[in-house]
């Protein structure tokens, strides 16, 4: 036992290294030290001296650097120079656009969390406050939105002209300009009131001020182009939108069959040089109503007029509505979601070169002014949206499902809607911590090019789960559209989010952890960029710094992974409470998880990484969750640690590290190379997987917290439009949440009384009236009683038609002029 005693010195100090990351200095020094000490004892001095020969010839040719340059990274980046797949232009735009922030720490294996808590809290000045409760408050009273889906498939004239007037279409256009001059966090919390009484209102102010002609301007546009435009856009004067999408290349910029073509032409009756554009557009929201419309394509210059490049690349325009040659297409109809949506074409159309955006300058850079200006919009237009709709549904289903009773009781005190409250509730509270978190990330002065794909995939999944879930609940109120229904129209434009700005599908799979793998690692992408570096001396020394960096990096994270999967996470410094410091613990276990995992992907699939779209997608799910958690406790801390609402967070947490390890378990069961998923398993869940969903108990507590007044249930849904007024049907539900709490005491004395025989009548108001009469109830119970059945009947009842009111407008005219060709 005394031999061994040397190396399980040396072992041990190895792993105290690499789990508190020293450096190779520093390791050596300590561990010449602890066999120094070994040697002194005179115990086992042979296997001292051939444990320390073992340490000097490790570590002395690691720690001088020539030696190890020349001899261990010259060969390793020769070889890693031919491995290194080959990246696209438009992939190493894709990669270099944005910025990396705190998800760059969940990537580390172990996150700076005194950096996530000293982030400010989000708040709004008072300028945004009073928009919110001013015009946004009343456009969401003159928004009502059936008329706007059923009767007028648009928003009514006045409701346009409010917004115009309000500026709107202003709110990221600086004041310089004319605009507003919002913040991103203001912007997401008027997309996300307006989301919460239409979709269709929600769209039309969330695109001019996300991906569009605004937002490219701001950043690109020629000081000449800002002065004309911007205050145009800002108070309404233009209507803008942006044309991506085409029929055979979908949103993929790099692939675009619309093209340009350099040449002179006439523009206001003078002979300049420009552009003969050729498109063909469609799904372009704002598009049936546009003034000017920004669009994507691919410039020409085939006689050399421009340069001497004849593919000048992506280019981006600028079109006014009243140009020659351009089309504009009939109405798509997206899901019985009104909002203007619809196709563009152009037939060798001339622009001149002064209506490209940024001008001769910005001539093909539109990948990169694309993908750069893509995330910020991604980051709160949808995220926003869902978390309104999320917040909306949240409200209305725990107020009805406390009103709505079956068998004499509230249809909230089963357990089967408990567990879809449940759902509702920790869904919407991650929602919500999400979306505010990406907006923040904006005004920090960040490009979040991942979270911005995190939120959009996320939120509007937790959303359609949400929608789902309320829907189940209603049964047939949420089924049957009318004015009286708050959940249908909602629930039809749920897969337009998830379809949009990327769909889901392509989001999770090649986007989070394709771009997070490269972007947030803290060494991939810096090895990368050594590795092509022109100069062989510079090259080789940076690739050295990172080569190593990365080594210790995935030994350290290996350690990790192992120590806190065998020590479940127990011990370790962590911030927060008494409460939360156990979930830092753990997400600091996932975060060397991911980074292990997609570590040794990345070493052993190589560029093969990126066509394995399902343990892509699996590992992005993992950065997600990590995101998602992190977002959650960030909230919590905002808002002082309420403990009011740690059964929200709880049940949200519980659900994401639940989700994470099935995430992990998933990719390492079906990892490609099956030894390698074997020795992975075994560092990540020593004891196997131990996470389990959220418990019936605490789901109690959360479906509790939605059907009865409370602090924490105001901070849940607060921010969306919930003033009960005769378009807003979901607010009539939820303002009826506390008069019904303080009725049901009554309620339940005057039921014992009928289900006992003391009352005769069969009436509900008889019943009323014999039970005063005979003193079971006071005249102010009566009309407490009275005032139940009203709100009651209010929340449960649902809308019916005369056969003519549902025909469409077109075809009952016809029928009704003996046009039998269309009425049939």
């Amino acid at each position: 036992m005394s031999a061994v005693l040397p190396f399980l010195v040396l072992l041990l100090v190895v792993a105290v290294a690499a789990y508190h990351r020293w450096s190779l200095a520093v390791f050596t020094a300590v561990a010449g030290a602890g066999l120094v000490l070994v040697g002194l004892t005179g115990v086992a001095p042979v296997a001292t001296i051939v444990a320390g020969s073992l340490l000097a010839v490790v570590a002395l040719p690691l720690l001088i650097t020539p030696i190890r340059q020349n001899l261990i990274t010259a060969p390793l980046l020769k070889f890693y120079t031919k491995i290194l797949p080959p990246l696209s232009e438009t992939e190493k735009t894709a990669l270099e656009a944005g910025t990396v922030g705190f998800e760059g720490e969940l990537f580390s294996g172990a996150p700076k969390w005194a950096d996530l808590l000293a982030q400010p809290k989000p708040t709004l000045t008072a300028e945004e406050q009073a928009f919110l409760d001013g015009p946004v408050e009343e456009v969401c009273k003159m928004t009502n939105d059936w008329e706007t889906t059923h009767v007028h498939a648009d928003l009514e004239p006045q409701v346009w002209d409010y917004l115009k007037k309000n500026k709107f279409f202003g709110m990221i256009i600086p004041k310089e300009y004319g605009g507003l001059g919002f913040s991103a966090l203001a912007h997401h919390k008027v997309i996300q009131k307006l989301a919460s009484i239409s979709a269709t209102l929600s769209s039309t102010v969330g695109v001019p001020n996300s991906l569009g002609p605004a937002e490219l301007l701001l950043h690109y546009g020629t000081e000449d182009q800002k002065r004309h435009y911007l205050p145009r856009l800002a108070d309404g004067r233009e209507i803008p939108c942006f044309a991506l999408t085409g029929p055979t290349a979908g949103s993929d910029a790099t692939s675009l069959p619309d093209f340009g073509i350099v040449c002179e032409g006439d523009w206001n009756g003078a002979k300049v040089l420009g552009v003969k554009l050729t498109f063909d557009k469609r799904y372009i929201t704002l598009a049936p109503v546009a003034t000017v419309i920004g669009l994507a394509f691919r410039l020409y210059d085939p006689n050399k007029l421009l340069g001497d490049d004849a593919d000048r690349g992506i280019t981006l325009a600028l079109i006014p509505r009243e140009t020659p040659g351009l089309s504009v297409g009939r109405r798509h109809f997206p899901l019985n979601c009104t909002f203007m949506n619809g196709p563009l074409h152009g037939k060798e159309m001339f622009l001149p070169l002064s209506q490209l955006i940024g001008g001769e300058e910005y001539i093909g850079h539109g990948w990169r002014m694309l993908v750069e200006c893509l995330s910020v919009g991604r980051a709160i237009t949808l995220p926003s949206t869902s978390s309104g709709a999320a917040k909306l549904a949240a409200a209305a289903t725990g107020a009805y499902s406390r009103i709505r009773k079956q068998f004499g009781l509230s249809i909230g005190r089963f357990e089967g809607v408990e567990e879809a409250l449940a759902r509702i509730a920790g869904n919407t509270y991650a929602a919500a911590a999400l979306s505010q978190a990406t907006a923040a990330a904006v005004d920090r002065g960040e490009k979040p090019a991942v979270p911005s794909a995190i939120a959009k995939y996320h939120a509007t999944e937790m959303a359609r789960e949400v929608g789902k879930d309320a829907m189940d609940v209603h049964g047939g109120k949420g089924v049957i559209l009318g004015p009286s229904n708050y959940l249908g129209r909602g629930w039809q434009a749920a897969p337009i989010s998830i379809t949009v700005e990327g769909a889901n599908i392509m989001t999770r799979s090649l986007m989070i952890f394709g771009q997070g793998a490269i972007r947030c690692h803290p060494w991939v992408l810096k090895e990368m960029q050594a590795a092509t570096h022109p100069d062989p001396a510079v090259r080789l020394r940076e690739f050295d710094t990172n080569l190593f960096g990365h080594i210790g990096f995935a030994i350290s994270n290996a350690v990790r992974s192992l120590w806190m999967g065998m020590t479940f996470a127990a011990f370790g410094s962590a911030p927060g409470d008494d409460y939360t410091k156990r979930f830092y613990r753990r997400l600091n276990r996932y975060s060397a998880n991911l980074a292990l995992v997609a570590d040794t992907s990345m070493l052993t699939l190589g560029g093969k990484l990126k066509f394995k779209e399902k343990l892509s997608g699996r590992l992005g799910d993992v950065l997600s969750q990590l995101y998602i958690a992190s977002a959650m406790l960030k909230r919590y801390e905002d808002e002082g640690r309420p403990a009011s609402e740690q059964p929200l967070l709880a049940w949200a947490f519980h659900d994401s590290v639940f989700k994470i390890e099935n995430a992990l378990s998933g990719a390492l069961r079906n990892y490609p190379i099956r030894p390698v998923g074997w020795l992975l398993w075994l560092l990540v869940f020593p004891f196997g997987r131990r996470a389990q969903a959220p418990s019936d108990r605490l789901g109690r507590r959360a479906a509790a917290l939605l059907m009865s007044p409370s602090d924490a249930r105001d901070r849940l849904v607060s921010g969306v439009f919930l003033t009960p007024c005769e378009n807003n049907p979901a607010g009539r539900v939820n303002a009826a949440l506390a008069k019904v709490i303080l009725a049901e005491p009554v309620e339940r004395k005057f039921m014992k009384a009928v289900k006992g025989g003391e009352i005769a009548a069969l009436d509900y108001a008889a019943q009323l009236a014999e039970a005063v009469q005979k003193g079971l109830i006071t005249g102010e119970e009566r009309a407490q009683l009275e005032e139940l059945r009203r709100l009651t009947w209010d929340a449960i009842s649902v809308d019916d038609f005369d056969h003519e009111d549902l025909v469409a407008a077109s075809l009952y005219r016809g029928a009704k002029s003996g046009d039998t060709r269309r009425a049939a």
